[in-house]
């Protein structure tokens, strides 16, 4: 059994040992699951454009089917070569699609299984982690290093530099998902296009605006809380139509943040100090909130609140015809939390 270390996940996609069946990637970056999976597929086959090498399968009708997955699994390609399936996971159980598979590991063939946020036990999760023949690679919000690496790919493939106060306020504004991310700087090396270089003004333009609603006024006035200013600022989002599984995500990201500092400040350090350690993790016109935040929230509230936003995060996926009135309502508790002295 194997899961794969953070460290050494751009390694392993790049090169993952032949024994691994079944790679399970999950997470509540739905973009970088997404992106991680094509990469799987593409090192797996010899061209991901051939569907008789990369076949794509619904989990939802996989779970009807058990057999269908060992079919394709087990099948004999016509003129040679490797084949992969990937599996997008459903809310339908596929333990009886999967364990055959992990029983009795094909030789020529991987199955890559793209999932979202599953809780720790959940039986695909436990399964593929207990067999010999499965590897899992849980994919969360991206972290500064790896936020820096992305901002300089897509910068340096668009022919262009970024100046130094330009790279840090991008900083601030993206990572809750990989694929928001890359998004956001698709568009901005396009604004950009012929300039030659990214000016903090430019990211401002392009992705101030949207990126700060969703990151800044919202997470900030929930973590402060701010219940007025939330409800108002969820209803401009909902009406402009920022992306819930986004927002959810980026929220989960900033309790995590917040948990990890607080526990700096529970060894005695100052908030404000621990807070300036972070440097340009956290955006300079974020800093003076998120040190508050430090202030009032303690290590069991913030227990609470990653618990329940990991929750809203699974439920909001779940349920995407609820997902807005379930993601404003852990967003509020959070703000009625952070409210009480």
């Amino acid at each position: 059994m194997a899961t794969i270390e953070r460290r050494a996940v751009d390694a392993f996609i790049k090169k993952p040992d032949t024994h691994f069946a079944v790679i399970l990637v999950y997470g509540p970056d739905t973009g970088l699951v997404s992106e991680r999976a094509r990469a799987l597929a593409a090192v797996s086959v010899d061209d991901v454009e051939d569907p008789f090498q990369l076949v794509r399968l619904d989990g939802d009708d996989v779970s009807g089917d058990p057999a269908r997955l060992a079919d394709e699994v087990f099948t004999i390609p016509l003129f040679g070569g490797r084949r992969a399936v990937r599996l997008r996971a459903g809310s339908r159980n596929l333990i009886p699609a999967v364990e055959p598979v992990l029983l009795n590991p094909p030789g020529a063939c991987r199955v890559v299984i793209e999932a979202g946020e599953l809780k720790k036990g959940h039986a695909l999760l436990t399964l593929v982690e207990k067999s010999r023949a499965g590897a899992v690679i849980a994919c969360f919000g991206d972290e500064s290093t790896n936020i820096g690496q992305i901002i300089a790919e897509e910068v340096a493939g668009a022919g262009l530099t970024i100046a130094p106060d330009a790279r840090e306020m991008l900083m601030g504004l993206l990572g809750g998902d990989r694929l928001a991310t890359r998004s956001e700087l698709k568009k901005l090396t396009l604004y950009a296009h012929g300039a030659g270089r990214i000016e903090a003004r430019d990211v401002e333009a392009v992705v101030g605006d949207a990126s700060a609603l969703a990151t800044d006024e919202i997470i900030d006035a929930a973590f402060s809380g701010q219940a007025e200013r939330l409800d108002t600022t969820l209803a401009k989002a909902w009406s402009e139509g920022v992306n819930t599984s986004q927002l959810a995500g980026m929220a989960l990201r900033h309790a995590l943040l917040l948990h990890r500092l607080r526990g700096e400040v529970e060894k005695g350090r100052p908030p404000a100090g621990v807070v300036e350690t972070m440097g340009m993790q956290i955006y300079f016109k974020r800093r003076a909130a998120v040190t508050a935040q430090l202030a009032v929230l303690s290590m069991i509230r913030l227990d609470r609140i990653v618990a329940d936003l990991s929750e809203a995060v699974f439920d909001a996926r779940r349920n995407a015809a609820l997902d807005e009135a379930i993601v404003s309502r852990a967003l509020m508790r959070i703000a009625l939390l952070a409210r009480r002295r």
